[in-house]
């Protein structure tokens, strides 16, 4: 059988995350599997890049799969489309080396944030948390910097496997666009990986000090103390967030083996090797 990987999109309100889950609720992975073993005829296993959150949307989600398939990677597409609930899509399809894996792969994950500033709530803008304030972008923005660089996140999440919290933040920044009766507010963070409400927490803080609840020296006591649950920030609820982008250096190699053995959301078991 061929190892395949694929780019999913998908509106996750529906869905209790990403990850299948043994008690049968629905997630995103127990629907793309489903549709694969109706073209398979078997059970196929999938593997995710990001375990994305209940709600979290996503407009690229990587995964991989092995399943015998004779046609052309187009018509693999449009097959698993037709099987698939209106909410998930695969935008694209594409054989990978027997060693790419999602997540060991990767060398970091792109997530956007959308926050809709202003007096009232629009109904076309239903995938971005409504906060009823104007924002400071000069604050914001300030805040958004202090946390480029590798450091302990710890007052931000838990990790979702192992112990270490330090993470490294290549991007993070706001984008402010004029609309409707408000501002849309755009919030972007790239980094090799995340902790649980990572970036959910940090919107969180950020929305906060625009709008003059926090200051930036909160945002730098914080992230010194890098203990959770001793500050009482703001969770961002998880409607606004989606997966936009996993990079890879090459489509199919895994990292070295040094850097797998010491990245902080490995098991280090065999079954997290896939």
């Amino acid at each position: 059988m061929a190892k395949w990987r694929a780019v999913l999109a998908y509106d996750g309100t529906a869905y209790q995350g990403f990850q299948r889950q043994a008690d049968g609720v629905p997630t995103v992975q127990a629907a793309v599997e489903a549709a694969l073993m109706k073209l398979a005829g078997g059970a196929v296993t999938v593997v995710g890049a990001g375990r994305t959150d209940t709600g979290v949307h996503a407009t690229g989600q990587v995964i991989a799969f092995e399943m015998a398939w004779r046609h052309e990677p187009k018509a693999l597409v449009q097959a698993l489309n037709a099987m698939l609930p209106d909410d998930i899509a695969v935008q694209e399809a594409q054989p990978a080396e027997p060693d790419f894996h999602p997540r060991f792969s990767a060398r970091s994950r792109l997530y956007r944030y959308r926050v809709y500033a202003a007096p009232v709530r629009h109904p076309l803008l239903n995938r971005a948390w409504h906060v009823r304030a104007d924002l400071d972008e000069q604050a914001m923005g300030q805040g958004a910097e202090m946390l480029i660089g590798r450091r302990d996140f710890a007052s931000f999440g838990q990790p979702p496997q192992g112990t270490s919290t330090v993470r490294t933040v290549f991007q993070s920044e706001w984008a402010r666009e004029p609309l409707y009766s408000g501002s849309l507010w755009t919030y972007t963070i790239e980094a090799d990986a995340f902790l649980q409400h990572m970036v959910r927490r940090i919107v969180g803080i950020l929305v906060d000090i625009g709008r003059g609840w926090r200051t930036t020296a909160d945002l730098e006591a914080t992230t010194a103390r890098a203990e959770l649950g001793r500050d009482p920030w703001t969770l961002a609820p998880p409607h606004g967030l989606t997966l936009e982008q996993v990079r890879y250096d090459t489509a199919g190699m895994r990292r070295p083996l040094e850097e797998i053995e010491d990245d902080p959301e490995n098991l280090h078991t065999e079954a997290g090797r896939y």
